[in-house]
């Protein structure tokens, strides 16, 4: 019901307009009379009302007046003038003033209908318009929060080559929990289930499912949350250990319960073994997959826990995965194909969970590799997306091993086609790298290294198709992102800064006047003034 307070000086015309109409019907309840405009807001600070029907004519102050303190006081308020037909035009003129709408004296009861009618409709509307700007509000993660979670994907997806960059970075973006060695943390992942018949339904529920545990996320200490496209259906938690009070499986409960009571959705979840140190981000997250991966099938809540597992189980030596991707990078399928051997081969020494851990590390090793070079087809997305079936269903070692091989195969002949474009595959590949980590600290030496070509045949060819060098691509790139995180009023310039790569911000203001002549907050400034 919308609360309505009618405001007139003579109390018959009061009473008469409470009988002229339903009020109940038409979706409004008279809360209230006063019998001027200083009464009616005096009323107004104490009761909550929506509506006020008021005379334009009245003693002390006047239903114009009234109209406009409550624009000012109360701006939700749709004030409707009473007006005698002299005061017609001058009514009509202050629409602006406050006045939503007006009517003629005597009131016809038909046309106060029709008024309180298009009212009910248009505050409908607009409490619906509110609802979802609202929703999206919630739903809209924060510049920073999405930056963080983009690099924590990253993190434990892609080839990275410097811990000491990694560090930085991290401590950029204020994860500086997760920089010391020593803490130990673990990764849940999270999935809604739901039987064939739910398809559509969970597509339509997985914004507001990403909202819910992101904000659980944010009330934890210790917790953090990031979304993997690979898996819509999911999120990732990483709880680091010995902060909080809940323990993964108490947070496991909690996600559950919350998920069910709010969207009324079962959830999967798979708590992975407890790791220490960004170096073994890959190796805990892989092993919430693989908890997750040994859920039943069927649309009911469970939970699969391998955190008790032997840290030996999870080895995968730094320089295995080098010589894996040394030798797709060269094109040298025989070279992967026996160090593939080497980890894989020997079957009866090997337990189902290690031979799937492995697995997945040469699998997300092989789709880092078909991303660095843009290689990403959709022949290679669905045999990822098979071997990733088959190492979670384990129905066959050897065809897990011969879809590895198949997929490295095909990246090596994608790779070989960039090696021989004259370059400009490669130089593609290197823009796509340093559009996604701009913020790192990139030298020529470390993308030579990346991508296997030497510095100075990287600088000229890079100069050639790009049409400037490397060092003044990254600066275009850093100040266009640096303009849109510049929008965001929460962010310090100093976070702006730190969130573009660099630590300084008065460099970072210098850089950045150069490049648009004007400083920071001066381009902040400007943004404010367009949409004042």
């Amino acid at each position: 019901m919308l609360k309505v307070l009618i405001t007139d000086d003579e109390m018959q015309i009061r009473q008469g307009l409470r009988m002229k109409v339903d009020w109940e019907e038409e979706g409004f309840e008279i809360v209230g009379e006063a019998s001027n405009g200083l009464e009616a807001l005096e009323f107004l600070r104490s009761v909550k009302v929506e509506v006020v029907i008021t005379d334009m004519r009245m003693p002390i102050m006047d239903g114009l007046e009234l109209a406009r303190q409550c624009q000012q006081e109360f701006p939700h308020i749709k004030v409707v003038v009473l007006s005698g037909y002299s005061d017609f035009d001058y009514v009509r003129g202050s629409m602006k003033e406050g006045v939503k709408d007006y009517l003629l004296k005597p009131v016809a009861p038909d046309e106060l209908e029709e008024t309180l009618k298009k009212i009910r409709k248009e505050t409908e509307e607009e409490k619906k318009k509110q609802a979802e700007a609202a929703q999206m509000r919630r739903l809209a993660l924060t510049q920073l929060q999405e930056v963080q979670e983009q690099y924590l994907l990253y993190l434990v997806k892609e080839e990275w080559l410097e811990p000491a960059m990694v560090r930085e970075r991290l401590r950029q973006l204020q994860l500086e929990e997760l920089i010391n060695e020593r803490v130990e943390f673990q990764f849940i992942t999270v999935e809604i289930r739901g039987s064939r018949e739910d398809t559509n339904r969970l597509k339509e529920l997985r914004l507001p499912f990403q909202m819910v545990c992101r904000e659980m996320a944010n009330a934890q200490d210790g917790i953090y949350s990031f979304y993997d496209p690979s898996y819509a259906n999911m999120i990732h938690f990483i709880r680091l250990l010995g902060k909080g009070k809940e323990t993964a499986l108490g947070l496991a409960n909690m996600i559950q319960n919350q998920i069910k009571r709010l969207l009324g959705l079962e959830i999967v979840i798979g708590i992975g073994n407890a790791v220490a140190g960004v170096a073994n981000l890959k190796t805990g997250y892989i092993s919430s997959l693989m908890a997750w991966s040994k859920s039943q099938l069927g649309s009911w809540s469970q939970v699969v826990d391998v955190s008790n597992l032997k840290e030996e189980d999870f080895e995968f030596s730094p320089d295995m995965e080098r010589k894996l991707t040394n030798s797709v990078e060269n094109a040298n399928f025989g070279v992967f194909k026996e160090n593939l051997l080497t980890l894989l081969g020997s079957n009866e020494n090997q337990s189902i969970m290690a031979f799937s851990f492995i697995s997945n590390r040469v699998l997300f090793l092989l789709g880092a590799i078909a991303r660095k070079y843009d290689t990403e087809t959709k022949d290679i997305q669905k045999l990822m997306w098979s071997c990733q079936q088959s190492i979670w269903e384990l129905n066959s070692y050897d065809k897990v091993m011969d879809q590895l091989a198949e997929l490295a195969q095909m990246i090596i002949e994608k790779v070989r086609t960039a090696r021989f474009s004259n370059g400009r595959l490669i130089v593609e590949g290197v823009r796509q790298y340093l559009d996604q980590h701009y913020a790192n600290e990139i030298s020529l030496s470390l993308l030579s290294e990346m991508f296997h070509i030497n510095s100075a045949h990287l600088s000229e060819t890079f100069k050639n198709y790009a049409g400037q060098n490397f060092s003044d691509y990254l600066v275009n790139v850093r100040m266009e992102k640096a303009k849109e995180f510049l929008k965001d009023k929460q962010l310090k310039i100093i976070d702006v800064a730190n969130l573009v790569g660099y630590s300084n911000s008065g460099y970072f203001s210098t850089v950045f006047k150069k490049h648009y002549r004007q400083t920071p907050v001066d381009y902040r400034n400007s943004l404010e003034n367009l949409t004042s």
